[in-house]
């Protein structure tokens, strides 16, 4: 399973690499457009639509976000956009982890399919967009997650007392969201430094964030982001769990599908873009 998850990463990161430092959006747009596609086949077998159906729904949502693309909003989308989504992850959010696995079956399949088709596409216009943004901004917004992840992860181990939402995922743990809390503040302080002694990079969301609403507007907003970052993920794991499904799909060995990797991006980039002022 180690090999298996090492060899996937390092695919993973020789396909995206390149992508990400190409000056042009094109090769960037058309890889992240093809594992959006993947996404949302893995969101339709996970509310109940068998091959042919899933397959249609990961195309419709490629063909969403191409025609987006082609209308010029990867490039510059509304700034409305991004405060609709992020209002829509905090209603939805609240009302899904509310009700818990048991009820998510019950809700209409064509409303669950929709929630999936919008929050996939507004994710792939705003990464496409944060990508226009330069390397400093989209990689410090993947690492927004990556590092509260991480942060939440051995917080919890060490101080997690408190579950946060044992019926959908039961590893996670107040203290553990506390920590990821503290592990990108500190991630946005040591950027901040770096930027002002290499600022070659481009600059952060962070930097972006501090001079758009000072220090604490920073505070609050990385708050809000690793809030968000905890919500997709739970929003995920409710679908496996309703589902009876380990993974979203088997995509990426060692790793379990692209949701498992995306779900946490998915409420944060378009709030990053709505909290950058794009």
């Amino acid at each position: 399973m180690l090999l298996q998850r090492v060899i996937t990463a390092l695919v993973l990161v020789a396909l995206l690499l390149p992508a990400l430092l190409a000056e042009s959006l094109l090769p960037f747009a058309a890889l992240t457009l093809l594992m959006i596609g993947a996404a949302g086949w893995e969101w339709g077998r996970l509310n109940g639509l068998r091959m042919p159906g899933a397959v249609a729904m990961g195309a419709a949502i490629a063909l969403t976000c191409g025609l987006a693309w082609l209308a010029g909003w990867a490039v510059a989308a509304p700034a409305a956009v991004w405060w609709l989504a992020v209002a829509g992850w905090l209603l939805g959010g609240a009302l899904g982890l509310r009700a818990g696995p048991a009820a998510w079956p019950h809700a209409p399949r064509v409303a669950r399919l929709a929630l999936g088709w919008l929050m996939l596409s507004v994710a792939w216009l705003a990464i496409a967009a944060a990508k226009q943004r330069g390397l400093g901004f989209i990689l410090s917004a993947f690492c927004i997650v990556w590092a509260a992840d991480i942060a939440a992860y051995f917080g919890g181990k060490r101080f997690g007392r408190r579950k946060l939402a044992p019926s959908i995922s039961p590893g996670k743990s107040w203290e553990g969201v506390w920590s990821g809390m503290v592990g990108v503040g500190l991630l946005a302080w040591g950027w901040i430094s770096l930027e002002a002694v290499w600022p070659a990079i481009g600059p952060s969301v962070f930097a972006v964030m501090l001079r758009q609403a000072g220090a604490f507007g920073l505070m609050l907003g990385i708050v809000a982001l690793c809030g968000l970052s905890v919500v997709g993920d739970l929003m995920e794991s409710l679908a496996k769990r309703a589902a009876g499904a380990k993974d979203s799909s088997g995509l990426l060995p060692g790793h379990g599908g692209v949701l498992d990797r995306i779900d946490a991006l998915l409420p944060v980039l378009p709030a990053v873009m709505a909290f950058a002022g794009a």
